[in-house]
């Protein structure tokens, strides 16, 4: 077993047992690829969704700077293999109420979770 996959097996344990009243259930969704047909206007995009469980916080009140960082922004980690697909820049994502876009994306050195920097949307 590599790092990467015990550092998956230790936070799936924590997210079960210890994070539990922390971990949300994280849907994502972005408008997938299609052709714009210039006759009739239309788009063949469609939404493609997917979910996950992840942690959300807020930033620290002294990283808040009102340009890089927003109040009302969230951060979240998310596990790599818990998640349906590579969230992205411009995705939303919605954890029970909330609602937000994807503002920057940083996966961890061994690919094990993604760091998501959330904006209210």
């Amino acid at each position: 077993m590599g790092m990467r996959d015990e550092i998956q097996a230790e936070l799936a344990e924590a997210f079960d047992d210890d994070l539990a009243d922390a971990v949300s259930q994280i849907v994502g969704s972005y408008t997938g690829p299609g052709v714009f047909d210039p006759v009739t206007e239309e788009d063949t995009a469609e939404t493609i969704t997917y979910t996950g469980r992840g942690v959300i916080t807020g930033f620290k009140v002294e990283r808040i700077d009102g340009i890089n960082i927003k109040v009302g922004d969230a951060k979240c980690v998310i596990l790599s293999n818990e998640i349906g697909a590579v969230p992205d820049v411009g995705h939303a994502i919605s954890a029970g109420t909330e609602n937000y876009l994807v503002h920057l994306v940083a996966p961890d050195p061994t690919g094990a979770t993604y760091q998501l920097h959330l904006r209210r949307a």
